[in-house]
């Protein structure tokens, strides 16, 4: 039974902020999808609501149910996710180019995102079980394969993007295991010594075109450099104040494709500024920050684990997204946390901030 006195120990100013940035996407999603010429709104806004309330039940939930409950039971929802990532390749609906949805009546579901919290789990599950300071090379072949098998299956659907993001979750629970940078060294020099085989056999020809395109968008200004220079265009233009809602030009007339997925961040600097930039960036931090006192101030192994593993998916597609907008990094599909529009990222993404106000909220408890 859920224990009432927990609520006290709830982390309001984290959750206030969430929803903030939650709140500021459903508008944002609303201007970028507005068509000046038509006087009907969007539809996008209303089921980002509609999927703001379905993540607020999963938020719920995560929070509710004791985390290490659900450690216990990290393999399952880890199998049970990788099953369904079988299923997306082989029975998946396919949008885009990309077979990464499972239609339901009343939603599209994509696993990979929900991936990034199973994989947080079963590796906080398996480094909490650690004795010894270190851990051991059995541990880490063994954190290894656990990534790998849904990083390979989401990479197959092509999701590059997700993918990495996915992997980025090892990363950052294996270092507060206590992984020596020795080896992290390693695996570094590793990943640059096969870097050539993975250009010329890892990756497709669309993926080669978007890192040459970053490294010149004037190779291929109306192809695959074309929503680099938007991007950059869109960010430039809003100056200090911005442009005003539903006052900016890439956005409101499609100069900038997928604006309100992939390019929210630009659409928000476009029309509200550099002003309303640091101001979104600051809720980010703040939500950052909180989480790693989260983790700091968990009670066990397991809760600064699990926090770390959900936060660091977390913070690479902050960081990635943004920096993609400014055209700093190479475009992927990767969209920005609690703010771009897609149903099934946003509910993972309070899912997982669930666990970490979950991991908080039961700092004192036996």
């Amino acid at each position: 039974m859920f224990d009432r006195r927990l609520c006290a120990h709830i982390d309001w100013l984290m959750l206030g902020a969430v929803y903030l940035l939650c709140a500021i996407g459903v508008v944002m999603i609303a201007s970028a999808t507005a068509d000046p010429s038509r006087a009907t709104a969007s539809q996008l806004p209303a089921t980002q609501v509609y999927a703001l309330v379905l993540g607020t039940g999963a938020l719920l939930v995560c929070l509710v149910i004791d985390y290490r409950s659900f450690g216990e039971r990290a393999h399952l929802i880890y199998g049970g996710l990788v099953l369904l990532l079988v299923y997306v390749l082989e029975f998946g609906s396919v949008r885009g180019g990309g077979r990464r949805w499972i239609a339901l009546p009343w939603f599209n579901l994509q696993p990979s995102e929900f991936m990034k919290i199973g994989l947080a789990l079963v590796l906080a599950r398996l480094f909490s079980e650690t004795r010894h300071q270190a851990p051991s090379g059995r541990e880490l072949a063994i954190a290894g394969a656990l990534t790998a098998v849904p990083v390979v299956l989401v990479a197959r659907q092509p999701d590059f993007g997700t993918a990495v993001t996915i992997a980025s979750v090892v990363l950052g629970v294996a270092i507060l295991a206590g992984m020596r940078l020795k080896l992290l060294g390693l695996l570094l020099a590793a990943a640059l010594l096969t870097a050539p085989a993975a250009w010329t056999f890892a990756l497709q020809d669309y993926q080669r075109g978007r890192i040459l395109s970053f490294v010149n968008p004037s190779r291929d200004p109306l192809g695959a450099g074309y929503q680099q220079i938007q991007a950059r265009i869109t960010v430039g233009s809003g100056g200090l104040w911005g442009k005003g809602f539903r006052k900016g030009t890439q956005g409101q007339l499609s100069f900038l494709p997928v604006a309100h997925k992939d390019f929210i961040f630009s659409v928000l600097a476009e029309e509200q500024g550099f002003v309303g930039v640091l101001v979104v960036l600051a809720l980010y931090a703040f939500v950052v920050l909180r989480a790693v006192d989260t983790a700091r101030r968990a009670r066990d192994r397991l809760g600064a684990l699990l926090v770390v593993g959900v936060l660091s998916s977390f913070l690479f597609q902050v960081v990635y997204n943004v920096s993609m907008s400014a055209g700093l990094a190479p475009v992927k599909g990767l969209t920005l946390p609690l703010m771009s529009y897609g149903g099934s990222s946003l509910i993972a993404t309070l899912a997982g901030v669930g666990l970490i106000l979950n991991v908080r909220m039961r700092r004192f408890t036996n």
